[in-house]
């Protein structure tokens, strides 16, 4: 089975600390600027188009001047809530000059559960048919599960399947899934498409692949497990030029689904 993702009119893009941010936390605006003309332009083509972004712990560093990561929660939450500020800031500039209101949604687990998931459908379903994007990230000065385990890919794979998403991209640092680590040396194999239901990819998958994410492919295939059975297709993709999205959405074998 190829991949091409023709046809997706809705989508949940989410993009990783990593692939947002240089090592010292500061933006990588070539490639954020980049992300924002080319979601931006999605928008344009009458997609409706989500954003789930990391990155605000790491913003947050380095808006502080710290060059080690917290060991601490309230460290960290402190990271986020600053971090936040300034991420949201740079989205709310950047996609106002491609004309784009852009709309800040902080969630926490408890949001999507049980009748509190209607609230957050409602919200957004307002925001898209109103033209607004919607940027999401775990509310990190409240909530502890993404600082701790999962780098907000299974918060962006519960916001599709609430919204009943077309398709799901989660932008990365590595090309896609890989039989075995690829940074560990020669020899690992890009895998095209991914069953998920195979028990044998859970040790294959490795973790944060850097000191500034917190989850890695393993909590991309958990994520993948969420979104794939409630008909949302995934996909892994490199982030390090977003116009990567144009090779999907026009039916280029990229990455893995």
């Amino acid at each position: 089975m190829g991949i091409s993702a023709a046809g997706i009119k809705r989508l949940v893009v989410k993009v990783g600390t990593s692939t947002l941010t240089y090592p010292s936390g500061q933006l990588n605006l070539r490639r954020s600027e980049t992300l924002i003309r080319v979601l931006s332009d999605l928008a344009n083509r009458d997609m409706e188009v989500l954003l789930v972004s990391s990155g605000a712990i790491a913003v947050g560093m380095g808006k502080l001047g710290f060059l080690e990561r917290p060991k601490d929660v309230p460290g960290l939450q402190a990271c986020a809530a600053v971090g936040q500020c300034e991420l949201m800031y740079y989205y709310d500039k950047h996609f106002g000059e491609y004309n784009r209101t852009i709309a800040q949604i902080l969630l926490t687990s408890q949001d999507l559960l049980g009748e509190e998931s209607c609230h957050v459908v409602n919200t957004l379903e307002r925001l898209l048919q109103s033209k607004i994007m919607p940027i999401i990230n775990e509310n990190d000065t409240v909530s502890v599960s993404e600082i701790l385990h999962g780098d907000n890919d299974t918060l962006s794979a519960q916001v599709a399947r609430l919204i009943k998403a077309d398709g799901l991209v989660l932008l990365t640092d590595i090309d896609g899934f890989y039989d075995r680590d690829p940074r560990l040396g020669v020899g690992a194999r890009l895998v095209p498409f991914v069953n998920i239901q195979d028990e044998g990819l859970n040790g294959s998958v490795n973790g944060a692949g850097s000191s500034r994410g917190t989850g890695g492919m393993r909590t991309k295939l958990e994520a993948a497990r969420v979104a794939v059975p409630a008909g949302v297709r995934t996909f892994v993709l490199n982030g390090a030029d977003p116009e990567i999205l144009y090779d999907l959405l026009d039916g280029s074998a990229v990455g893995s689904e």
